[in-house]
């Protein structure tokens, strides 16, 4: 027997705290998505979460309804809330900037792999410290 209309499962919440942030300007931008070919960046890429919170010392924030699959995180703490990352030279990242699994940044920003973390069916907590290279 086939059952039409059945809702999807509600999802869980992933809770990411994010620790180190230098200043209360601007503000945090998180990403969290399945795309491996578009990490770490969330817009147009369908089914990403993201979030946009004031910057202070900490933060938490927590997406809700996350289904399960496995994701990665990325943050920026976009200072002067420009909506992007601003760089020096072209290259080097004026704001700062942090990923899940607290994967390290080497020539560029982490590969997917190294961010991933599993979503099953119980709630997920992060910590992420926000790191700064100028």
């Amino acid at each position: 027997m086939v059952l039409s209309g059945a809702a999807e499962p509600a999802g869980v919440d992933v809770t990411v705290t994010v620790a180190e942030i230098r200043s209360t300007k601007g503000v945090v931008r998180a990403c969290m998505t399945t795309d491996a070919g578009k990490f770490p960046r969330c817009r147009g890429v369908a089914g990403a979460h993201s979030a946009v919170v004031p910057a202070k010392g900490s933060v938490t924030l927590t997406f809700t309804g996350v289904q399960p699959g496995r994701y990665a995180i990325a943050l920026l703490h976009d200072e002067n809330s420009n909506g992007k990352a601003d760089r020096a030279l072209g290259m080097m990242p004026k704001e700062g900037f942090g990923f899940s699994r607290d994967a390290k940044v080497q020539m560029g920003p982490p590969k997917f792999g190294d961010a991933v973390f599993e979503v099953g069916a119980a709630p997920v907590r992060q910590s992420i410290r926000m790191r700064y290279m100028l």
